[in-house]
């Protein structure tokens, strides 16, 4: 491995003139410098990627704030980030939020004192972003925020697609599990699903999720049965949500989809491994991350962007959680 004390060598200077190069502090005579930048390109120096970026004036790392990486959504999105920004040589620093604007707000800074270039986030809670113009490019993804460079999923026409699917199938007593609604997806979802119910012959309630973690969801699937026995039809806020409902269902013996069907929303890979594997929402999750990239590369490099906001659209997936229907027409 190539040392800062290789480079001195190279370029007969001493180790306190090329840290001073480096870290762009104290004056370096310019055939010095010229001399400094020369044997580090030779060796292919980069002791590591924010001293590399204060060599070249400009760093290539991106930071990537997600608020639950134990949610699978969430690294199949990052996933879709890192492959885009990877073709250009871009790097990601990771934060997970939790959540908790506190903590959200120390990983912005971290994120600015390690010199990135540009931020995504799928958070929504930071008072950093409700600046007028933020401290570096930024994008947000899945979460919406008014005004500013956004990448989502139309997660209204998601809920509206999943309460069409249960009345469709014959459930006549609906649930909608509502997550939190300081969360914009999960709101656009909940106000599609009620818009959709409330026109329709059906009797629903709703029930109200703290947060999304799946012991949350477990304790709610708990007082839904108990709440509402005669209930039908459930639609979750997430896969995770989903499967603790299945799980809870299934325990205190309901037939599925026969006396209770389910759909979930964001088709995260579990969803096709539980039993009986389960009919959801499709969210572009991937695609989602790798527009949100795409994105931010032209904010960085001040190209032309031709949309602001950019919405994909959702579908529904059907699997064994829900009753089978003869095709229309």
């Amino acid at each position: 491995m190539v040392t800062i004390r290789d480079v001195a060598a190279e370029a007969g200077v001493s180790v306190a003139t090329v840290s001073r190069v480096l870290n762009n502090k104290g004056y370096v005579h310019e055939d010095t410098l010229r001399k400094v930048q020369q044997a580090i390109e030779k060796l292919n120096y980069s002791p590591n990627e924010v001293a590399r970026s204060l060599f070249k004036r400009q760093s290539k790392l991106v930071g990537l704030l997600l608020p639950d990486i134990t949610n699978p959504f969430f690294p199949e999105l990052a996933r879709g980030v890192e492959d885009e920004l990877q073709k250009q040589d871009f790097r990601l620093l990771f934060g997970n939020s939790d959540e908790n604007p506190e903590k959200e707000q120390a990983y912005i800074e971290t994120f600015l004192q390690n010199q990135v270039v540009g931020i995504i986030s799928a958070t929504q809670t930071s008072g950093m972003f409700n600046q007028e113009q933020p401290a570096v490019p930024t994008v947000f993804l899945d979460r919406t925020h008014e005004g500013r460079y956004t990448v989502y999923a139309d997660g209204r026409e998601g809920g509206k697609i999943a309460a069409r699917e249960l009345v469709r199938r014959g459930s006549r007593n609906i649930t909608v599990l509502k997550g939190p609604g300081h969360i914009s997806p999960v709101q656009d979802r909940f106000l599609g699903a009620v818009e959709v119910l409330a026109a329709s012959s059906v009797d629903f309630q709703v029930i109200q999720m703290a947060s999304l973690t799946y012991e949350e969801a477990e304790e709610r699937a708990k007082e839904l049965f108990r709440q509402y026995p005669a209930t039908d039809g459930i639609l979750a806020s997430n896969d995770m949500t989903a499967a603790a409902v299945l799980h809870e269902a299934l325990r205190i013996g309901k037939a599925i989809p026969e006396e209770v069907q389910i759909i979930g929303f964001d088709d995260i890979p579990m969803s096709r491994l539980l039993f009986p594997s389960l009919s959801t929402i499709k969210q572009p999750v991937y695609e989602m991350g790798k527009q949100a990239a795409q994105l931010l590369l032209k904010l960085i490099k001040k190209e032309e962007v031709a949309e602001q906001i950019i919405q994909l659209p959702v579908s529904f997936v059907e699997r064994n959680t829900t009753r089978k229907v003869k095709a229309d027409g």
